[in-house]
């Protein structure tokens, strides 16, 4: 499932800017059906001319019917009455999909045979100190096992004691659900802590939902900006 909000307080209309010949949802849709790592790819829309978009290049989208305020609502709604076990969410900015991180999430899923894992995301380390303490780069702390203990815009875990060794990982909002956790997460009213912090994640662990963390090195080339777009278009080209 490929959320895809029209608006963008960033960057407005972004999903339909060209990239190289086709608008970056068409990308970002084609590059997920060609990983073959997914039974069925949908688009899930709010606007009329991205539904358009994908229907005419002959790919399947579906038009929410309510307004969401975060992309597991989106998917949550469009995904009911789908018959499915694992739900994969792919952002639609990022066109240049990393489909061996993706692969390593839908393990954790086959490796899981008592069912105790309800989602499955994405970690990768960072050590710059600008990006650590940035609010807009969420960071994520796991326990032994890499089960999330906790999601935050702030810095965590302090860093006290300088002498022990510390590392610092931000979360990549790249998901794989177990359909019931996306379903419960869906009917549940936003949480306290996630109201606080604005990370869905929070609300899964805030209603008992176990995430599985997945150490990737690879950074996701995002279109947030015009400038990332003009970064992206020579991606494509290089």
């Amino acid at each position: 499932m490929i959320p895809a909000r029209y608006s963008a307080s960033r960057f407005p209309g972004k999903l339909m800017k060209d990239l190289g010949g086709k608008p970056v949802i068409l990308r970002t849709y084609e590059a997920a059906l060609h990983t073959n790592l997914f039974d069925e790819v949908y688009i899930v829309t709010d606007a009329d001319v991205i539904f358009k978009t994908i229907q005419n290049a002959g790919g399947k989208a579906i038009m929410s019917k309510k307004e969401h305020q975060c992309g597991s609502d989106r998917i949550a709604e469009a995904v009911e009455n789908i018959d499915a076990d694992i739900v994969i969410n792919v952002q639609g900015d990022e066109p240049f999909i990393d489909a061996v991180s993706l692969s390593k999430l839908i393990d954790i899923f086959k490796k899981d045979a008592k069912k105790e894992i309800d989602l499955a995301s994405l970690k990768v380390q960072i050590t710059d100190k600008k990006d650590i303490e940035n609010p807009n780069n969420v960071k994520v702390i796991t326990d032994v096992n890499n089960l999330a203990i906790y999601f935050s815009r702030s810095v965590i875990p302090y860093y006290r004691d300088k002498e022990v060794e510390v590392k610092y990982y931000k979360h990549k909002g790249v998901y794989a659900f177990r359909k019931q956790a996306l379903i419960d997460f869906y009917n549940t009213p936003m949480t306290p802590l996630e109201a606080a912090e604005k990370i869905e994640a929070i609300r899964y662990q805030e209603i008992g939902k176990k995430i599985k963390m997945v150490e990737t090195a690879v950074e996701a080339v995002g279109i947030d900006t015009p400038e990332d777009l003009e970064k992206a278009i020579q991606f494509l080209k290089s």
